[in-house]
């Protein structure tokens, strides 16, 4: 396996909005700047997502031979049984390593562990699998938030994030399901996408430092919208790439506002550091 096609199994572009994703759950948790950065959950969280995609793969080998050709198994550049070991290999290693810390992290690593497990084995055909994704997402800000609150209570803003996360990654990955269709159909499932910035309003709309994070975050949601629901401009793929970025962009607005404009900087970081990335190895 090529260093190339290692990075495309991992979807290694979208790596920066799991880290801003655990920025962004330890300072809603209570965490601070000033305790430096979160080591230990950026490596879980970093390792879950690595495995979980290379499983994604795995498990999707079939479907990929008849519909994606290209991808790394069916093209012959990754074998099934070095994909596997690999994947596994990443989420049992991020298991054990949250074994080290305190609190509720292990249990929580688990739960995570777990959901993506689930979705790589059975997200074909499953209606349910846009919110086990969301969920898969949202447990990342949980990781985060006891990692940092340790064997406190993480702060009731935590699980607000989480849901806004939730939202925002249940509605794009219900989109990523059309990727390889001729257009898109159905969008009305998309309305989950304007939970995300309704909970940011209702949960910290009064943070001023968070509205031209928030701007930000719905002009970029626009531009990513319309290449869905304009028709001469309908790609699905870059649609679902755009609104993974956003992600990182939805982080900096909750860090804005419980840590001011100039942390958030970190998640526009992230989100510009996908768009680039994207270009080289594709983000879905």
């Amino acid at each position: 396996m090529d260093p190339r096609t290692a990075l495309v199994l991992g979807r290694v572009s979208n790596l920066p909005t799991v880290w801003s994703n655990v920025l962004a759950g330890t300072l809603l948790a209570g965490g601070r700047m000033e305790d430096g950065i979160p080591v230990l959950p950026l490596a879980l969280a970093s390792l879950l997502y690595l495995g979980g995609m290379y499983l994604n793969d795995a498990f999707d080998r079939d479907f990929d031979a008849k519909e994606v050709p290209t991808r790394p198994i069916p093209s012959g550049r990754a074998t099934v049984r070095a994909v596997f070991a690999a994947g596994f290999a990443m989420l049992g290693g991020g298991i054990l390593l949250s074994a080290t810390a305190g609190g509720a992290v292990f249990p929580v690593a688990l739960a995570l562990a777990a959901g993506i497990l689930a979705y790589d084995i059975h997200h074909k055909g499953n209606r349910l699998s846009p919110l086990l994704m969301g969920l898969c997402r949202a447990l990342v800000y949980a990781l985060a938030g006891f990692a940092a609150a340790a064997a406190a209570a993480p702060s009731p803003l935590l699980a607000a994030g989480a849901v806004a996360l939730f939202c925002h990654v249940a509605g794009l990955t219900y989109a990523a399901r059309q990727e390889n269709r001729s257009g898109f159909r159905l969008a009305w499932p998309l309305g989950v996408l304007a939970a995300a910035p309704v909970l940011v309003l209702a949960a910290a709309g009064e943070k001023t430092e968070s509205w031209p994070f928030l701007i930000l975050f719905l002009a970029w949601m626009g531009y990513g919208l319309t290449r869905l629901t304009v028709r001469r401009r309908c790609d699905v793929r870059a649609a679902v790439g755009a609104m993974i970025a956003a992600i990182s962009l939805l982080d900096a607005v909750w860090i804005a506002g419980v840590a001011g404009p100039l942390p958030a900087l970190a998640g526009v970081a992230a989100f510009a550091l996908t768009v680039a990335a994207q270009r080289f190895v594709p983000g879905t």
